[in-house]
């Protein structure tokens, strides 16, 4: 019944799991009239129609499904009980000017703070202008309020020379309240979207690149972060000509790493196409592990910035410096790990040897801080944007209300017009969209049609 996860009668069977039994019960199922095999997503479909879950809730579900990394669960979760939707919902309620209805999360409802009751009484009464201002049907001292909701009974806030909403140097004495709203609502938006794509990158995997010059080891890191062959290890410089990508779980983290073609003037032509193929990945990774041969990279910070230098394009992602083959240095290799805990101007770094894995934990102790301030704590705050269709509705949602800003001097009813635009960009990442919202508003302060 209304408790179930779509919201609509269900029945649920216990059999033994042996394929078998399964197989036989599925069969049986299948020759009773009506019943059919469920489509993929069927009943998260019919729990969104019916208001269980809304549509961030239903991609943190499917977030959840695909989790391979704790953090990931977490996040999915969290994503899955609602929060994300929660705040969507109550920007949307800023410009929409209504309580919740029936809007639910996984698991129960969610309870969405309400705009500040003026701000909700304001935006109704400028969508009120612009659509009833003109009628007879629509009180005078209704619209003569302001922004406290009091005003002079029978008086008209335009003069009978101007018509309502079209002159620049006149304004309902509500605007200011409309307009600290919507200033306030852009800022609160545009903070969200500058999150370092956390939420995305933890949902995607951080993207990590392998570079360095030729034959210094960079296929053995691989191998050696990921316990397995995964990559051809060759004496010979240039062994990797394509691009290896495997997926790790570093403290919980999700990690896709790439093994590229060494970095060098090539002059076969497959080696060429490998080393191009290395620096794109390069321009578009969120993380570098810089690899140099420890046993011929300068001792001095200074030498060792240079030789980073010359790998890394101008604008290069985090990056972490491994000195591997520190098994070659001759002594304990002071000066070189002296220079790896110098810090600025190098980027964390460690010695390793891919040989004898030594310097290995220190390697990934550096991974899992890194990762970590790339995702940030799936727990803490408010919760990440996870999708990009998300990130794109919400610039355009940031757009529409700076230029409501601009506008609104000299066209209310155009400024308007960008405010139910902000709400149907808001609208469409939850999947609650519809002019009702704001109708609802409208006939319980005014009395249309009296």
């Amino acid at each position: 019944g209304p408790h179930s996860f779509t919201g609509e009668d269900c029945a649920e069977l216990h059999v033994h799991g042996g394929p078998t039994v399964l197989g036989a019960v599925l069969r049986a199922l299948g020759r009773l009239p009506g019943l059919r095999p469920a489509e993929p997503g069927e009943f998260t479909r019919r729990a969104f129609r019916r208001g269980k879950l809304d549509l961030t809730a239903a991609e943190g579900l499917g977030d959840l499904i695909r989790a391979e990394t704790e953090a990931q669960r977490r996040q999915a979760l969290r994503q899955m009980e609602g929060e994300l939707g929660q705040l969507y919902q109550r920007w949307s309620q800023t410009l929409t000017q209504v309580r919740p209805r029936g809007a639910r999360g996984f698991g129960g409802g969610f309870g969405v703070a309400p705009a500040d009751p003026r701000a909700r009484q304001a935006l109704a009464h400028l969508e009120a202008y612009i659509d009833f201002s003109e009628e007879d049907n629509v009180e005078e001292e209704v619209l003569s309020r302001g922004e406290d909701g009091k005003g002079v009974p029978g008086s008209s806030p335009w003069p009978a020379s101007q018509p309502r909403g079209s002159s620049p140097f006149l304004s309902p004495p509500f605007v200011p309240a409309v307009d600290g709203t919507v200033q306030a609502l852009a800022q609160e938006i545009a903070a969200h979207l500058q999150d370092g794509r956390r939420g995305e990158l933890l949902r995607g995997g951080v993207h990590a690149v392998i570079a360095g010059p030729a034959n210094v080891g960079k296929s053995s890191l691989l191998n050696l972060l990921c316990q397995r062959p995964a990559a051809i290890v060759s004496p010979v410089a240039g062994t990797t000509r394509d691009v290896v990508e495997v997926a790790l779980n570093i403290g919980g983290y999700p990690l896709v790493l790439s093994d590229t073609a060494g970095l060098r003037d090539a002059t076969d032509p497959v080696e060429q196409e490998g080393v191009s193929r290395a620096r794109d990945r390069l321009k578009h990774a969120d993380l570098v592990l810089a690899v140099l041969d420890a046993s011929v990279a300068p001792a001095e910070p200074a030498g060792l910035g240079a030789a980073l230098g010359s790998l890394l394009p101008p604008t290069a992602p985090p990056c972490i410096l491994v000195l591997n083959k520190a098994d070659l240095l001759r002594g304990d290799g002071g000066a070189l790990r002296d220079a790896c805990a110098h810090g600025d101007p190098l980027p964390p770094a460690t010695l390793l040897s891919c040989k004898t894995g030594e310097g290995l934990d220190r390697l990934l102790e550096l991974l899992a801080r890194q990762l970590a301030r790339l995702c940030g704590d799936p727990l803490a705050g408010s919760p990440s944007l996870t999708q990009s269709r998300h990130s794109l509705h919400l610039g355009d949602c940031v757009a529409a209300l700076a230029r409501y800003s601009r506008e609104r001097r000299w066209d209310l009813a155009l400024a308007a017009e960008r405010l139910r635009l902000a709400r149907r960009h808001l609208g469409r990442i939850t999947g609650h969209v519809g002019a009702e919202d704001v109708l609802d508003i409208i006939f319980r302060d005014f009395c249309i049609g009296k």
